[in-house]
């Protein structure tokens, strides 16, 4: 089927907002929080906790629904509508004259964020079998492009006015989505659509649907465990480079950008020729080993200008999750996609809501006096930990595979 490029450009632009959205709140809303609940930083930073927090678990509960509406009603309608809601979001964020209206724009935006199932559903739906894992790096790409401008943009408005970067950012999205409603093609065949089933659009249902596949199951394991990995970087970033190199916000918003440059690089363009060469197994295994180094690292690095070379040379590990996303694609049939994709957005919110506050407390207690010997690279050491075990339970997996398909191969030639 031929691919229709105004479709993928629309999607990349979709998840490059909702992550640009997620950037463009970090410099300000703290400030905002605290501006609107008075008490000083440190109550305003245990309330920003919580609103992250909600932010996570609105994706948790409601990803896996808008996955499987997309396999019903299909991929553009559910993309739009929760394009819609982000939009007039943003507006009711800047505009919250009180607390209780900053937590409703939260719960909205974590609703209208789990639209990244349907997203991801769009890619499978236009991409060949053998091009799907190639083309799931445009997730990362996007997700880069919106790391690289959204707190860049955010901490610059925010000069101006803590609330003027959420009507940025509401302008930007319902432009996107007046773009979505004019040109934006329907995806999924309408032979691949699916009963809407209300066992498998909740969170515990979505999960467990995981089993029937061992080799998505397994592969879910592998997903589960690189997304809870990868909550180091937000959690204890900007907090290691500061006690490690003496970094301020100059220094931290650079590197935070070449993280970005190097995604887009990375998950943009060259997984498309890294992952066809390689294949998808070996990009898999090949991937982890460079991020389980690369996290050792970081935590073992003595001079800050090495953490650049670090994630120029780390960055390579993203040929990982793609090609993960296309094996569980391939094994999944077309009109569960969007359920599939709910179910892996779901183990993400999970990873997302546990990962942080288990970094941080890592990190807070190899610093302290209380600790055996003061190491502050331990999240990290601890992450590169989770992603060894991420790579065993792909190999089991891919094990695991090949001998349900030589069993069923020896049943139909005795047949």
């Amino acid at each position: 089927m031929q691919r229709p490029r105004p479709g993928l450009y629309f999607i990349f632009a979709t998840l490059a907002l909702d992550v640009f959205g997620i950037g463009l709140v970090v410099p300000i809303l703290p400030k905002l929080v605290e501006q609107i609940a008075g008490g000083g930083f440190e109550h305003a930073s245990y309330v920003f906790g919580w609103l992250v927090g909600v932010y996570s678990l609105m994706q948790l509960l409601f990803a896996p629904l808008l996955g499987n509406l997309s396999d019903r009603f299909g991929r553009r309608a559910v993309i739009l509508f929760s394009l819609f809601g982000s939009g007039l979001d943003y507006f009711l964020l800047a505009w919250a004259p009180s607390l209780v209206w900053l937590f409703v724009g939260r719960v909205i935006s974590g609703i209208s964020g789990a639209n990244f199932s349907a997203a991801a559903a769009y890619i499978a739906d236009i991409s060949p079998p053998e091009k799907r894992a190639a083309n799931f790096g445009i997730i990362g790409a996007a997700a880069g492009i919106g790391f690289v401008f959204g707190p860049a943009l955010g901490g610059w408005l925010g000069h101006y006015g803590l609330r003027l970067p959420f009507i940025a950012a509401g302008c930007l999205t319902l432009l996107n989505w007046l773009y979505g409603f004019l040109i934006l093609p329907e995806s999924l065949n309408p032979k691949n659509q699916r009963a809407f089933s209300l066992r498998r659009s909740n969170p515990v249902g979505a999960l467990l649907s995981l089993r029937r596949h061992p080799l998505v199951l397994g592969l879910s394991l592998c997903y589960f465990l690189n997304s809870l990995a990868q909550q180091v970087y937000p959690a204890i970033w900007v907090l290691y480079t500061d006690y490690r190199f003496g970094w301020g916000p100059r220094q931290t918003g650079l590197s935070l950008a070449l993280v970005g440059l190097m995604a887009v690089i990375v998950q943009g363009g060259l997984t498309r020729r890294i992952i066809p060469y390689l294949g998808e197994r070996r990009s898999v295994i090949i991937g982890f080993s460079i991020m389980s180094v690369a996290l050792v690292g970081y935590g073992l690095v003595p001079w800050g200008w090495m953490a650049y070379c670090i994630i120029v040379l780390g960055s390579l590990s993203g040929i990982a999750m793609p090609a993960v996303q296309g094996l569980i694609s391939r094994t999944v049939a077309d009109n569960e996609q969007g359920g599939m994709q709910g179910s892996l957005t779901a183990l993400q919110s999970v990873a997302g809501a546990i990962g942080p506050p288990a970094a941080t407390a890592v990190f807070a207690y190899f610093i302290s006096p209380a600790a055996p010997a003061i190491i502050p690279g331990a999240p990290f050491f601890f992450s590169s930990l989770l992603i060894v075990a991420a790579g065993a339970a792909a190999l089991r997996s891919f094990r695991v595979n090949s001998e349900h398909a030589e069993s069923a191969d020896s049943s139909s030639e005795r047949l």
